[in-house]
């Protein structure tokens, strides 16, 4: 670091700069603002609301008295990098253990802050991780942390650049996380307006506009259910033969169970020629399965792929799932019991957090899943019109409330579908297509912006530390003497900051 610094630079480490430790003590029986590492917004730095604590209430980690100015660096996660400065609205609180707190004996406060937001000093701290659960690190990996440090008055002047480029960035990202916002609105408002029937003429406007007869959705419900019960007495007559048992009479046709009919009592009308259907009646329920054997099964050149809920996320597999981890041969599948589903399967979570991720996906080839997923398996040509209505639901809310909120076969069976007439399902699925296609493109654009913004924040910082982002002034005080007067106050004194450390004002910037 040292060959490449500029005229007057000098480097030291975190803990050559800083107080040793701020004063500890718990609070009294004054209530006083107490800042906790979930009080740290990641995205932007900043202490969000914090709560008051007394001698009473405050946690045992309550113990460190932060003042304006101070660094706040969490040790818990640190790739994370929860970091902060204290302004001055909490100078005087009470923070947490779990925070490193940096107080610089001299120079600027922000300069430490620009510092420890680097992906140099996060790559630094975390090479000394402990833990797995919660990886974390101790004030001394924090301390020992090096970094430049230039003349005093160009610290004014970087760090002033610094806010002048960052407020903009930051004013560029609060855009574009408004166009995501609105994007997300739109997508709901398409959904809706679709299974509502607002997106295009119905049939029966159509028909009567053109003088002929059309076919309403109750007709193809009646089709559909028909197909249902063929395709459950196909699946039956397979499994007895595979048994081999000897059909005697026509009772076994009894053994079937009518789909559920929904619940409409809190529904609202629907347009001419549409009815009201449950999911079960369009479909087969199918939870997934994870046999004993199933994992040390899996191998690379199988045949049928099985699915893990973590599959979802993988970028191939975003619409269509069709890459696994795990494959099996047809021999595997049969051997542990799994049911393969056929293509245009609709599968979700139906287990632990990623329900809340609301994430839905289509099976773009036969295969099974695991029994943290569960499956509808659509009958026949409704699939399409099923899939934009289901993109509509919130599996967040259909979750039970327990400790790992799940999705049972009765959450998803009953819930109401309003069905259109075959003809105007086509029409709406195409356009829902059309018009989210043009949606999923700036969706795509705002999201490769926010990751250019991230990096270009991080380019920025850099170059300050570079000491490529304003201009140099040879009539600098040298870093070298303030190093020396930082060593002094910290021999004379404790070290501990003034109550306010005044700004000169820049001599010049390019900012």
């Amino acid at each position: 670091m040292t060959d490449s610094l500029p005229t007057g630079w000098a480097t030291a480490s975190l803990g050559d700069i800083c107080v040793q430790r701020v004063p500890q003590a718990p609070p009294t029986e004054h209530a006083v603002p107490y800042i906790d590492i979930s009080a740290i917004d990641r995205a932007t730095k900043r202490i969000g609301e914090t709560k008051l604590v007394s001698a009473e209430d405050a946690p045992t980690r309550a113990r460190q008295w932060v003042r304006a100015g101070d660094v706040l660096v969490s040790m818990t996660r640190p790739n994370l990098n929860a970091v902060a400065l204290v302004h001055e609205d909490l100078d005087g609180a009470v923070a947490s253990t779990g925070f490193d707190v940096l107080r610089p004996v001299a120079g600027l406060p922000e300069w430490v802050f620009y510092r420890v937001r680097t992906n140099e000093f996060v790559a630094d701290v975390c090479e000394d991780l402990q833990g797995v659960v919660y990886p974390a690190i101790r004030p001394r990996d924090v301390r020992r942390h090096r970094l430049p440090l230039p003349p005093e008055g160009e610290q004014h002047r970087i760090v002033e650049a610094l806010e002048s480029y960052l407020t903009r960035l930051d004013d560029a990202v609060a855009m574009l996380e408004r166009v995501q916002r609105n994007l997300k609105r739109y997508r709901a408002s398409v959904l809706k307006a679709a299974v509502e029937g607002r997106l295009v003429p119905t049939e029966a406007e159509l028909a009567r506009a053109e003088g002929r007869d059309y076919e309403p959705a109750s007709v193809l419900l009646e089709r559909i259910l028909a197909e249902r019960r063929r395709r459950w007495e196909d699946a039956e007559l397979a499994k007895m033969k595979a048994k081999g048992k000897i059909l005697k009479d026509e009772r076994w046709r009894a053994k079937y169970q009518e789909p559920v009919t929904p619940d409409t009592s809190q529904t609202n009308g629907l347009p001419v020629g549409w009815c009201w259907v449950s999911v079960e009646q369009l479909g087969f329920i199918a939870s997934g399965q994870t046999p004993k054997g199933v994992t040390s099964a899996g191998a690379r050149d199988g045949d049928v792929p099985w699915f893990r809920v973590g599959d979802m996320n993988a970028e191939s597999n975003q619409l269509l799932m069709t890459v696994a981890n795990e494959w099996l041969t047809t021999d595997q599948v049969s051997a542990l019991g799994l049911h393969v589903r056929p293509i245009g399967t609709i599968v979700f979570p139906k287990r632990g957090g990623a329900i809340s991720t609301n994430k839905k996906r289509l099976l773009g080839r036969p295969a099974a899943y695991d029994l943290n997923t569960m499956g509808v398996v659509p009958i026949g040509d409704v699939c399409s019109y099923l899939w934009v209505w289901f993109l509509g639901v919130d599996l967040g809310s259909l979750a039970d409330g327990s400790n790992v909120p799940q999705i049972n076969h009765g959450d998803i069976a009953p819930l109401a579908v309003p069905l259109p007439p075959a003809a105007e399902q086509s029409r709406i699925v195409n356009e829902v297509n059309a018009v989210l296609s043009v949606a999923d493109e700036v969706t795509t654009a705002v999201s490769a912006n926010r990751l250019r913004s991230t990096r270009l924040r991080q380019s920025i910082l850099k170059w300050a530390f570079e000491g490529r982002l304003v201009d140099q002034d040879p009539t600098d005080e040298p870093a070298s003497q303030l190093l020396e007067r930082i060593r002094a106050e910290r021999e004379s004194t404790d070290g501990h900051l003034p109550r306010s450390r005044r700004r000169p004002r820049a001599r010049s910037s390019k900012a």
